[in-house]
C-alpha cells in the first residue's frame, strides 16, 4: 500500500482507511499506516500485556502487534487466512494491529468527523476521537495513541522529561495549547504548569482556537493574550495544518511562534510542516524538548 498520500498543505483533508473488526467498522488516518499486511502468526512475548498477540518481523524490523478484537473488547476467532495487520508508526512506534479486514480510504475533510460528547467520552476514557458518516454507515475514528498508552504508559508523554529540568521561576506568558484528546490536554497542561508556565488557554480543536485568536484581533489583543501557540495535528473541525496555515497567512497574526506538537510527526509530515511555516514541530513523547523549545520562543518575544 502506497501511503504518501499526503493532501496539499493546510486544506484540512485527511485520508481516512476504513478497516472492521469483528463486524464494527473503524477509521485510521492514512497517515499513521506504513502498509497493510496479510495477517501471519505472531511470535507471543511470556508475560506480556493481554492485548499484544506477539511480536512480527516482516523485513528487518521487530513490530509489536496489538490485537485489536481484544483492546476493543469483540469477541471474534482469527481467520488466518483472511484477517490483516495494519501496520502503523507514529510517537516513533512500529506496531501492528490485527483486524479482520481492509475496506478501503475515503478522503474527507476534518469538517466531517464529529467528536464525541462528554456522555461517550467521560473522563478520557473512550477510545473513539471521532465519528465519520459514509453512505449511511457509521464509521469510528479510534485513538490509537490511548489504545497503545494503555498497554504501555511509557509510550506516551515522558513526564520524567519536565522533573529532569529542575526547578523553573513561572512565567506568566500566555500559551494557546490545541488539543482534542482529553487525557492529553490535561496532561500538556499539567507538564506546562509544573514547568512554570501559569496562564495556559486550553482549546479543543483548530476551529475552537483559530475563532478565539480571530476574537483577540477584534479587541486588538492577540498578542497581549497569546504569545505562543502549541498544537496537534490530528483534530474534529479543524486540523494542526490548517490552523497553522490560517495563522501564517494572517498579517497579524503570522509573528505568533506556532509549535506543532503530534504523534504524526515523521519526515513528510515534518515537510509539510516547514511549508506551513510552522516554527517548531516535535514528536509528543518529547515533552521535556516541547517545553524547551517553547522556552526560547517565549524568551524572544
Amino acid at each position: 500500500m502506497d501511503t504518501k498520500i499526503l493532501l496539499e498543505s493546510g486544506t484540512n483533508e485527511l485520508e481516512i482507511l476504513e478497516f472492521i473488526v469483528g463486524s464494527q467498522h473503524y477509521g485510521i488516518n492514512v497517515a499513521k499506516v506504513r502498509e497493510i499486511l496479510p495477517y501471519k502468526r505472531p511470535t507471543p512475548i511470556p508475560n506480556s500485556h493481554p492485548c499484544i498477540e506477539g511480536i512480527y518481523m516482516p523485513r528487518d524490523v521487530i513490530i509489536t502487534v496489538i490485537d485489536l478484537n481484544k483492546s476493543l473488547a469483540v469477541p471474534y476467532e482469527t481467520k488466518e487466512d483472511s484477517d490483516m495487520f495494519i501496520v502503523t508508526n507514529f510517537n516513533k512506534l512500529n506496531v501492528a494491529f490485527h483486524v479482520q479486514s481492509v475496506v478501503g480510504i475515503h478522503r474527507v475533510s476534518w469538517a466531517d468527523i464529529s467528536k464525541p460528547d462528554e456522555s461517550i467520552n467521560n473522563s478520557g476514557r473512550s477510545v473513539a476521537t471521532g465519528f465519520l458518516k459514509i453512505n449511511g454507515l457509521l464509521i469510528v475514528i479510534l485513538d490509537f495513541e490511548k489504545i497503545v498508552t494503555d498497554i504501555s504508559p511509557e509510550t506516551g508523554l515522558r513526564m520524567s522529561d519536565i522533573d529532569a529540568l529542575g526547578i523553573r521561576q513561572r512565567n506568566n506568558s500566555p500559551i494557546l495549547v490545541v488539543e482534542d484528546s482529553p487525557l492529553l490536554i490535561k496532561l500538556i497542561h499539567d507538564s506546562l504548569s509544573k514547568a512554570g508556565y501559569t496562564a495556559i488557554t486550553l482549546t479543543n480543536n483548530g476551529q475552537e482556537a483559530y475563532n478565539l485568536l480571530c476574537r483577540y484581533k477584534a479587541e486588538h489583543s492577540v498578542y497581549e493574550k497569546v504569545k505562543c501557540v502549541i498544537t496537534d495535528i490530528e483534530m474534529p473541525l479543524m486540523d494542526g495544518h490548517h490552523l497553522t496555515k490560517l495563522i501564517k497567512e494572517d498579517p497579524e497574526l503570522k509573528d505568533l511562534p506556532v509549535i506543532i506538537f503530534s504523534s504524526l510527526v515523521n519526515e513528510e509530515m515534518r515537510r509539510k510542516g516547514e511549508l506551513l511555516g510552522a516554527d517548531a514541530q516535535l514528536s509528543k513523547p518529547e515533552i521535556g524538548s516541547m517545553v524547551q523549545v517553547l522556552d526560547h520562543y517565549i524568551s524572544q518575544n
